[in-house]
């Protein structure tokens, strides 16, 4: 099965990372992979809600 290209660019994911403060892990373990699940759940949420603000 072929991956999905990604909704967000790099440059956003890192931007939501380091407002909420897993940038450094990001960088230092080698990507998003070794981010925990909750904090990417709550990255997901910032990018929802900035997208929500976006469209007002």
């Amino acid at each position: 099965m072929a991956r999905r290209r990604g909704v967000m660019s790099d440059r956003l994911k890192m931007e939501l990372a380091e407002e909420l403060g897993v940038a450094d892990i990001v960088r230092r373990e080698g990507g998003f992979g070794s981010v925990s699940s909750r904090n990417c759940g709550n990255l997901v949420r910032l990018a929802i809600e900035r997208a929500e603000r976006s469209l007002i």
